[in-house]
């Protein structure tokens, strides 16, 4: 198993769930879930089998060897079934802070009480992680507005807006803004 050598545990369960860093045999299925949940990423272009093998030969395993990576991203089981991927992207070590990532697989992402359940669960997960082995002060999201379930947990999870950006994606002839929300870890655990 690759393993981050900033971690001391690289598993951590809730119930039923286990978070663990990604492995070469996850990259596709997780590829294919991003394609087909696009207009929720950055991603602005379908990704091939030979550019995500590339991006994580490149940016993702040198990760796993380094004391301070600049993202863990990490695999998402329930009762032993893959279900999706998140972690900390945009770490900044000096200020002790980390974007949080989050993806299920498509079918779980449109089932309301799934990803509500599953979210809610990579979050407490996330920020003990967070806290406990990486000692950070706060985590970050950034939400497009349209996403108002996923807001809506983020804000359930200690998570409070802060701010917007404008304009960050054009979709159908339209624009939408981003949602800005941060959670300080030093304060909320829940």
């Amino acid at each position: 198993m690759k393993k981050y050598s900033c971690l001391a545990d690289q598993v951590h369960t809730l119930g039923d769930y286990l978070i663990r860093p990604v492995q070469n045999e996850e990259i596709n299925q997780i590829r294919l879930w991003r394609n087909e949940q696009i207009e929720v990423l950055r991603q602005d272009k379908l990704i091939n089998k030979s550019m995500q093998i590339d991006y994580f030969k490149r940016k993702i395993w040198p990760q796993y060897k380094k004391d301070k990576p600049e993202q863990i991203l990490l695999s998402i089981y329930k009762n032993k079934i893959f279900i999706g991927y998140g972690g900390l992207v945009y770490i900044n070590w000096d200020n002790l802070s980390a974007e949080v990532s989050f993806l299920l697989c498509t079918e779980r992402m449109s089932k309301h009480e799934l990803y509500s359940k599953d979210f809610k669960s990579f979050l407490t997960l996330i920020k003990y992680l967070a806290t406990k082995e990486l000692n950070l002060n706060y985590l970050t999201s950034e939400t497009y507005v349209f996403r108002k379930k996923h807001i809506e947990i983020l804000e359930n999870a200690s998570f409070e807006a802060y701010g917007a950006k404008e304009n960050t994606l054009s979709m159908q002839n339209k624009k939408y803004d981003s949602i800005l929300h941060k959670c300080n870890l030093q304060i909320n655990t829940k």
